[in-house]
């Protein structure tokens, strides 16, 4: 059966495309089902079941065991937001550790370590600065001006 492929119209063509692919999915359902019968069968005249043939089919084994994992670190800014420790580190964990004196522990859930006061010493130090540096300050913006 050749058909002229070269004659047809674009909308015979998505026709014909949309008649092959419901005739292949009846002839692999057909078909699936015939090995399924055979199967049955084959497992009937022997006296045996699937999973004498396959015992561990449809059960988790040790090395595809996935379970979940208690959070183990909490974002300070957002206390809703956790991570369990595994995987890629998440953005808000990687910001904080760039934060001065942020470590790991001070992350943790149940960490009693409190994070470090050196950027609040640092805003401290800042207010502090001499009086010649604020004046130069202001005199740059001035002539700017």
């Amino acid at each position: 059966m050749a058909i002229d492929l070269k004659h047809l119209s674009p909308k015979e063509l998505e026709a014909l495309i949309a008649n092959a692919s419901a005739h292949m999915r009846e002839a692999r359902t057909a078909h699936v089902r015939a090995v399924k019968d055979k199967i049955e069968a084959l497992l009937r005249q022997s006296g045996l079941s699937l999973d004498d043939i396959y015992p561990s089919r449809g059960k988790k084994t040790a090395k595809g065991k996935t379970g979940s994992v208690a959070p183990k670190y909490r974002d300070p800014s957002d206390p809703s937001v956790t991570w369990t420790g595994r995987g890629r580190q998440p953005l808000w964990f990687v910001k904080a550790l760039k934060r001065r004196g942020v470590t790991e522990q001070h992350l943790l859930i149940d960490s009693s370590a409190k994070p470090s006061t050196a950027p609040a010493k640092r805003a401290k130090a800042a207010k502090k600065a001499p009086k010649k540096a604020v004046k130069r300050a202001v005199r740059k913006t001035a002539k700017k001006a």
